[in-house]
């Protein structure tokens, strides 16, 4: 039997997949969401999840995030799609407790690499303690999976994406890329080297020790790196926190192989659609880098989290996280831009 290529059998893949922001905040406006006195994070800021007082001590963390493949192996997939969903948990400080998958599949297709997929998200559910306890299934010609996550966290100690300070310094903890390289996935069969495997073990890594590493040294605001690029998260991040951030363009991490994607014109549609949507909040203070400018508005799957810590703080916590991806790229400003020096 011919081999199942998932990628092909997607219009996108991924975060890229995501419904344009623009078109997003349209169709959420005008909504009167209910809510209680127990919510402490909902829709206002565009946080990465829900946050719900349990007690006086306990917060329960929600969120779900689901998407198409973005690579042909379902094994690989499932891992994928499961840390992306547990990414947000783990973007607030949270530790997670309990998953629902979240599957669409054509029932007619192969049931083996629906299974396979289950098997992936699973084991990687595994990695971070998380139970998977059910789930929900639809049958419809695009594949889709991911999970519907709950975490807990100290109602004292959660961290969003609303505190970051002046002077702060700014981590991101995985490099950029993931868009263009998985279109060289689905456009140029790429599915082994050394390219693709830095590209799965970034997407395959969970935000974990990173997450434990920032409560560790109080930082004062989070966000994960996803589908509106890192200058759309970031931009997310300082308006919530109604401040800006100065990034040094040299010292931000990208995968190897992302130039040449850029050179063949790889991009995903969320290149045009994350540049229409941070325009008015992008300056950059020297001539544009073209590969450098494609690259921070590249929908990011499973990316990394961007960090906001007391300038005291950023060399030990870069120390113990010990990862060659990781970087300190910038400061928090108090004007409200993102500043590429």
């Amino acid at each position: 039997m011919e081999k199942v290529r998932l990628t092909q059998l997607v219009k996108s893949a991924g975060c890229a997949a995501k419904i344009f922001p623009d078109i997003l905040s349209e169709a959420l406006s005008g909504i009167n969401w209910y809510s209680n006195e127990n919510i402490l994070v909902n829709f206002d800021v565009k946080d990465d999840a829900g946050v719900y007082r349990l007690d006086d001590q306990i917060a329960l963390i929600h969120t779900t995030d689901f998407f198409t493949p973005v690579v042909d192996d379902p094994f690989i997939f499932g891992q994928i799609a499961a840390a992306n969903a547990l990414s947000d948990i783990y973007a607030m400080g949270g530790t997670p407790l309990s998953a629902l998958n979240i599957i669409a599949f054509p029932q007619t297709q192969d049931l083996g690499i629906l299974r396979d997929i289950l098997k992936g998200g699973m084991q990687k559910a595994k990695e971070a303690n998380c139970a998977v306890i059910g789930g929900h299934s639809v049958d419809i010609p695009e594949i889709l999976y991911g999970m519907s996550v709950t975490g807990k966290a100290n109602i004292k100690s959660f961290v969003t994406n609303s505190g970051a300070k002046p002077g702060d310094c700014v981590i991101l903890t995985k490099a950029l890329g993931t868009g263009l390289l998985n279109n060289c996935i689905k456009f140029k069969g790429l599915d082994s080297g050394e390219i693709y495997e830095g590209l799965i073990n970034s997407m395959t890594t969970l935000n974990k020790s990173a997450s434990e590493l920032m409560l560790k040294y109080n930082a004062s605001a989070c966000t994960d790196i996803t589908g509106f690029g890192f200058a759309g998260h970031a931009m997310q991040l300082s308006k919530a926190s109604k401040t800006g951030l100065e990034i040094n363009t040299s010292a931000i991490p990208v995968l190897n192989g992302v130039r040449d994607a850029i050179n063949e014109g790889l991009f995903t549609r969320g290149d045009r659609s994350n540049r229409e949507y941070t325009k008015d909040f992008v300056i950059w203070e020297k001539e544009i880098d073209v590969f450098l400018e494609h690259i921070i508005y590249d929908p990011q799957t499973s990316g990394g989290l961007l960090i906001c810590l007391d300038e005291s703080n950023c060399n030990s916590f870069m120390s113990e996280l010990n990862s060659d991806d990781a970087r300190i790229i910038g400061k928090v400003i108090s004007e409200q831009v993102i500043r590429f020096v």
